[in-house]
């Protein structure tokens, strides 16, 4: 299991919930926000995984590496999801109702290709890994949050640093898939 490749798709599919993160922190505690967050983080990659899983049951896996096309799509596709308001909720459910309608589409385009050749143990691992990162990444943006320049830089160059970062993942899954060595010994 990769864990360079793994955490930067954390941090490419969760960058612009970091934002809405700052606001989440400033309406309700901590704990709340962490629990929301890392619920709806390990519920959007259970469902990437077990999606890769059954396509893997009818697809070689240098064909599944097509689904890299899935992160670079999500970095050209302009994509200006807004958080809705879900004041009518707890603190917990808000931000876990906040995360999926913002994050859905992309966590499930991105973590599908990177977790598809995962065994249900590394899948385990990489979950495990995944919490402590979404635990640690809420309390960097409230250790953070009241930095203005750091809210000014994500503002200005969050997008870009985003796609840049999707494009990379897809270029990684057609090649650590074999996709790219079987297309060249088609030539």
């Amino acid at each position: 299991m990769n864990y360079w490749l793994l955490s930067l798709t954390f941090i490419a599919v969760n960058l612009d919930f970091f934002l809405i993160m700052l606001f989440l922190l400033r309406r309700y505690r901590v704990w709340d926000v962490a629990v929301g967050y890392t619920l709806g983080v390990v519920l959007l990659m259970s469902a990437s995984y077990f999606i890769g899983q059954a396509l893997a049951l009818f697809l070689p896996e240098w064909v599944l590496g097509t689904l890299g096309i899935l992160p670079i799509y999500m970095a050209v596709h302009d994509n200006d999801d807004e958080a809705h308001d879900q004041s009518q909720h707890s603190p917990i459910l808000a931000t876990l109702m906040t995360y999926l309608a913002v994050c859905a589409g992309c966590n499930l385009a991105i973590f599908l290709p990177v977790l598809t050749k995962l065994s249900l143990q590394a899948f385990t691992l990489a979950a495990l890994f995944i919490v402590l990162l979404s635990v640690a990444a809420v309390l960097l943006v409230k250790g953070i949050g009241t930095v203005p320049l750091v809210e000014k830089t994500l503002t200005n160059y969050g997008e870009i640093l985003m796609k840049i970062i999707y494009i990379g993942v897809g270029l990684y899954v057609f090649y650590d898939s074999g996709l790219v060595s079987h297309l060249v010994a088609l030539l």
